[in-house]
């Protein structure tokens, strides 16, 4: 309940009360939220006082509202950490999701000027460019774009895309992956990638581009991902030092 004696602001109070139904699962994700109304009387506090803690929840993903129908509970966010290098595949399946695959686009032809450079490529070579929607538990979750040298990763088929391609890359080519460097921002997503992701053109997404290398320093791939900022999120240990 609300304590009005306590020093805690009761909006906060009220963001706890919120977060504990939702975490215990007497609301799980669909359910709606009672009105302002209700909560203002059940916990006899203003309504502006619900309106910030609903608000506040809404913004920390807990909530989500729809125009002229209300607040409901949010699918919980699936969490990654940035310390160690797993594929999409590994990460889903370390959290019992079912992943997947849609191969938007495949497409093998000489590297451009930028990816040649990163992947230290000479001219001509090839590359393949694969584009993939990532599904979990079949519902869509980033929009994944690969470059990998074809010299050094050969053989690669649609089929093969389906599965894991990191799999494939150390079982079958019997190469060792050793670290990547990657970057996280915030970002719009655009009209087509909107579609595929099932989310409303021009809201907020999570963009990372990714350089990864095998053990002995030769440039393996580059990625640029689309996450949904409403689905996934990013978590790093930091140490004081």
């Amino acid at each position: 309940m609300i304590d009005k004696h306590s020093p805690l602001p009761l909006y906060f109070q009220l963001e706890e009360q919120i977060k504990k139904t939702i975490e215990s699962k007497e609301l799980v994700p669909g359910d709606a939220l009672p009105s302002e109304r209700e909560l203002s009387e059940n916990y006899q506090i203003s309504r502006m006082t619900v309106r910030q803690a609903i608000t506040n929840l809404v913004n920390k993903g807990y909530l989500f509202r729809e125009k002229g129908k209300g607040t409901f509970v949010s699918s919980q966010k699936f969490e990654q950490s940035l310390q160690g290098l797993t594929s999409f595949t590994e990460d889903m399946l370390a959290r019992n999701l079912k992943p997947g695959s849609k191969l938007l686009h495949f497409e093998i032809y000489p590297a451009d000027e930028d990816i040649k450079e990163s992947l230290n490529l000479q001219d001509d070579e090839l590359i393949y460019k694969i584009k993939r929607l990532r599904l979990a538990n079949e519902e869509p979750i980033a929009i994944e774009t690969s470059y990998l040298p074809v010299k050094l990763v050969p053989g690669v088929t649609p089929d093969i895309l389906e599965k894991s391609l990191y799999k494939y890359i150390e079982n079958n080519l019997h190469l060792s992956i050793g670290h990547a460097t990657q970057t996280v921002e915030a970002a719009i997503v655009n009209e087509e990638d909107s579609k595929h992701l099932k989310v409303n053109k021009g809201v907020p997404i999570l963009l990372i581009q990714r350089e990864t290398y095998l053990e002995n320093g030769t440039p393996l791939e580059i990625v640029k991902s689309s996450y949904r900022a409403d689905r996934y999120k990013f978590k790093i240990g930091i140490e004081r030092k």
